[in-house]
């Protein structure tokens, strides 16, 4: 397991190119000056000790030296040792409605999006609680494993849409079921399964779901997300509103919260329904729940330690650094004898 301290410094590569560009640039523009004080041959005898090669080998050190110190800033560090932390909290499992109509704006900016942030302020609050993320529409996907990264989590969560899910409805059902396959610690008996919806367009089937999410120990929260005034579906091209969803009969569809199927699963999955329009009190009253459940201990492997690896880079760069120092612009006895930049010499 490795990791970069500060990768920003891998931006000081980008002087190489440009300064091997000044150089030739430099280079073109000597030989064109040199033309003006005489002839080439001339010049060369008038100064017999200064080397043609010499001057291309510093500018090359030159460059090692900075490509070596870019290095070493950025520091990579590699995990050193591996432990395993006792850690006490529960499983938690956010259930994410993504059909259409949750894209409905009725709460902003829409339904979807407000769930998200939901979730994301109460990933906020959790200190060694598990958690795993859920979509589902017409069917049920798993989209997150249950983890204690929380960054992946976000990750994972920035990148849910209603494009996920290409079959439209709302198979609450289909995602307790799956919920009852996610969690994967036997011994974890506080399991949390938290569904954030509208409640609209459901599939029945529905309550056989939630005793088999009750015998594995799982209690059903809801979230619902939306107005029972409800409202249009926009249909939009690069952000700007088109249209709005229509039915067959060329009706605009309104979508309404339905919170009435979302209280009969919290109440019948022996947990609770949360009003999810107000973000802050959404999360303050899901945090609240999560507090009351006993914790489990469960053990995590991490990484405790890392380790610097910079002074492996920055070894060559004083190496180049003290190389470049010794190496003059001019003929030496000892670089003559070892032969190794000159060119043979004129008769």
């Amino acid at each position: 397991m490795y990791q970069l301290e500060e990768p920003t410094y891998f931006y000081l590569l980008l002087l190489l190119p440009a300064l091997a560009v000044v150089y030739f640039l430099y280079l073109n523009w000597r030989r064109k000056a040199q033309k003006y004080f005489g002839d080439k041959e001339l010049i060369e005898r008038l100064s017999p000790d200064r080397s043609k090669t010499k001057p291309l080998i510093k500018f090359i050190v030159a460059l090692g030296i900075i490509s070596f110190l870019s290095l070493a800033l950025v520091n990579p560090q590699i995990g050193s040792r591996l432990e395993t932390v006792q850690r006490e909290g529960i499983d938690l499992v956010f259930a994410v409605d993504v059909s259409k109509s949750m894209l409905c704006e009725d709460v902003q900016p829409n339904r979807l999006e407000r769930a998200k942030l939901i979730i994301s302020r109460s990933i906020d609050e959790l200190v060694s609680d598990r958690i795993g993320i859920i979509t589902y529409a017409g069917r049920a996907y798993p989209q997150l494993p249950i983890t204690t990264d929380y960054g992946a989590a976000r990750l994972f969560l920035k990148n849910v849409n209603t494009d996920l899910i290409p079959s439209q409805g709302t198979a609450i059902g289909e995602a307790i079921d799956l919920a009852t396959r996610y969690f994967d610690d036997e011994d974890q008996h506080n399991r949390m399964l938290v569904i954030l919806s509208d409640g609209e367009d459901h599939e029945e089937g529905i309550s056989e779901m939630i005793n088999k999410a009750l015998e594995a120990q799982i209690k059903v929260y809801t979230v619902g997300i939306g107005t029972k005034r409800g409202g249009p579906i926009p249909i939009k091209n690069r952000g700007i509103i088109t249209g709005y969803k229509k039915d067959q009969n060329g009706e605009v569809v309104i979508t309404k919260l339905n919170s009435g199927l979302l209280e009969e699963i919290a109440a019948q999955g022996d947990g609770n329904f949360i009003e999810g329009n107000s973000t802050r009190k959404a999360v303050e009253a899901l945090i609240e729940q999560l507090m009351e459940m006993e914790k489990s201990q469960f053990e995590t492997s991490l990484f405790a330690d890392y380790e610097d690896q910079f002074q492996w880079l920055l070894a060559p760069a004083l190496l180049l650094l003290i190389l470049d120092v010794f190496i003059l612009e001019r003929k030496t006895q000892w670089f003559k004898s070892l032969n190794l930049f000159e060119d043979d010499e004129k008769n």
